[in-house]
């Protein structure tokens, strides 16, 4: 790909050649050779740094190989000149824009990125809206939709890559510690974390290692955190650190912080991954409470569930019919000199347990076919072998059969369904699994970071760029979350359930609000606001007027940088091609 600005052709004696092909002519640069000592001659090796500029043949419009030979190389920061598409796309900036104002962002951003700030909304932007964190389409983007950055600057890739790596780790802790400072410190509010990991094969990251990767791909990964305020629905902060930290260890730290932003009235909502006696007591010391998910066959747990076996499961008393479970909820110590009671919220789910038998059932299928076709053979089975079987061999020490240990199925079979919420304070087993329950929200971030901001992949390569580019990724995912609530509340108000009211169904009706350039030049709104659109913008409480206000503002904004530049946008061909004429430099 061909950058849309023009920059000197490079003269290195020797190793400069222009090839003509066709109408166009192309710039190479010859970084070696290969010599063929049986031939004696030697192959040089070429790439494409770029394509001559019709307008003056002293200039080339350089690609990213450019970049690679020529690192040292001044690339303009900003496109020779603003132009635009004809066709504007306004409708998503305008709900954006209401989000950033509603939470004082721009302000809190313009207090530590200073300038850069309008090209950092707009990656956002970016972000929420094309579903993509690649920055080089960040140029398409800001071809058709209005941005951010001062006169609505169409900035290069160059740019983008180079503020990315600029933002300085001072700059992301100031942001968080104003963000966390607005919040309601004397409110009660219940914090939801939890962590994911990325794979990364970039060699020049420090936090990238190997870990415990969830989708066990053996790749090194690095690990993200996001404390999510469940009671205001609203991220608080976030955490990165090395893929080979687990996250047991790493919550006392984040519990640290939570005491460094002076929040006092906290509850934590835990997946089981935080589960341990340590991480207890910490929260215990720090006086904060919490709501914590325990696997169904921990000894603890199971020896409740087997001691209240059969005093709940049909009592209607005991039913939670939002989620069809029963619950019960008994009292005691969750270690041997624990200090306090707490609050064992057993449930059984009828559902869970069918589909826990059936996959118990297949996975010892799956064990004794395998078991079988290693008998007579000299061979030692893992520790999930010997749970489920009597390993029995001869005096040689070869396999010959294995026995089902039938009292340690059966118990299994019997805790199938079950599972236990453990809670510091005193509730109802039906209010703690709302609670807990809540905490979909904070998974439903790891999924937009992932699926609706295109974030599987970071695509850039240093420790800074990541860490920067994770930033810009916490506040797309701010200003998403709420979008995503302000859309769902205004539909549980409405009679009927449009499809039109997630997220990326809102956005794109959104995008189809447009600004059209006239013969005079002046962009303006192409038609009035349709039926659909007056709803999702009543979920933002903007209406036709605002937006009439709002393109008025785009138009004049537009009025004062207008200018058109247009680029042959040919490829080029590799330096094997058959009617080129060379220059050598």
């Amino acid at each position: 790909m061909y950058y849309d600005f023009t920059v000197k052709t490079p003269v290195v004696r020797g190793k400069i050649i222009v090839k003509k092909k066709g109408a166009a002519s192309y710039v190479l640069f010859e970084y070696g050779r290969d010599y063929f000592p049986d031939k004696r001659y030697a192959v040089p090796k070429r790439a494409i740094i770029g394509k001559i500029a019709a307008e003056d043949g002293s200039l080339m419009y350089p690609n990213e190989k450019y970049q690679e030979y020529f690192p040292d190389a001044v690339m303009p920061e900003e496109r020779p000149e603003a132009y635009r598409s004809c066709c504007l796309r306004i409708g998503s900036y305008i709900v954006i824009r209401k989000v950033l104002q509603e939470y004082d962002l721009t302000a809190l951003l313009e207090k530590r990125l200073h300038e850069d700030t309008g090209l950092f909304l707009d990656l956002m932007a970016y972000m929420i809206v094309d579903e993509e964190n690649a920055g080089q389409y960040y140029p398409d983007f800001a071809f058709c939709h209005p941005l951010f950055s001062d006169g609505m600057r169409i900035y290069s890739d160059v740019k983008v890559s180079r503020m990315l790596s600029s933002i300085r780790r001072e700059q992301i802790i100031g942001f968080l510690d104003d963000w966390n400072s607005k919040r309601d410190h004397r409110q009660r509010i219940y914090i939801s974390y939890d962590s994911t990991n990325k794979n990364c094969q970039t060699g020049d990251v420090d936090i990238v290692e190997f870990g415990k990767a969830k989708d066990e791909k053996g790749l090194p990964v690095f690990n993200l955190a996001i404390a999510f305020d469940k009671t205001n629905r609203i991220p608080l902060f976030y955490e990165e650190y090395p893929g080979s930290i687990t996250d047991v260890s790493q919550f006392t730290f984040m519990v640290d912080k939570v005491k460094e932003y002076r929040y006092k009235k906290i509850g934590f909502v835990l997946d089981r991954g935080y589960f341990s006696k340590g991480n207890i007591q910490y929260m215990d010391a720090n006086r904060y409470t919490f709501i914590i998910m325990v696997k169904g066959c921990r000894d603890l747990v199971s020896s409740l569930v087997l001691e209240n076996l059969h005093t709940f499961e049909t009592d209607r008393d005991c039913s939670i019919r939002a989620y069809r479970v029963y619950g019960k909820t008994v009292k005691g110590r969750l270690y041997e000199d624990d200090a306090k009671d707490r609050y064992f919220h057993i449930y059984f789910n009828a559902s869970k347990q069918a589909a826990e038998r059936e996959q118990l059932e297949q996975r010892l299928e799956k064990f004794g076919q395998f078991l079988g076709k290693h008998t007579g053979e000299e061979i030692r089975f893992g520790a999930t072998y010997q749970k489920y079987f009597k390993l029995n061999y001869d005096r040689q020490g070869r396999f010959l059969y294995a026995e089902e240990k039938s009292d340690v199925i059966q118990q299994e079979l019997e805790l199938c369904g079950y599972f236990c919420i453990i809670t510091s304070e005193k509730m109802t087993a039906g209010e703690a699994l709302v609670h807990y329950k809540g905490r979909d929200m904070s998974e439903k971030l790891f999924k937009t970071d992932k699926t609706f901001i295109g974030s599987r992949s970071m695509r850039v390569q240093t420790s800074e760029s990541i860490s920067a580019k994770i930033f810009v990724e916490f506040i797309a995912l701010i200003v998403r979350n709420r979008i995503y609530n302000l859309l769902k509340e205004t539909m549980l108000r409405l009679d009927a359930k449009p499809n039109y009211m997630t997220v990326p169904a809102a956005l794109r009706e959104l995008e189809k609000i447009e600004m059209v350039r006239r013969s005079s030049g002046q962009y303006r709104l192409d038609h009035a606001v349709t039926k659909r659109q007056k709803v999702i913008l009543s979920a933002f409480g903007l209406d036709a007027d605002d937006v009439q206000k709002e393109a008025a503002e785009i138009g004049r904004l537009m009025a004062e940088r207008q200018s058109l530049i247009t680029m042959d946008t040919e490829e080029g061909d590799d330096e094997d091609g058959t009617d080129e004429i060379d220059t050598v430099y």
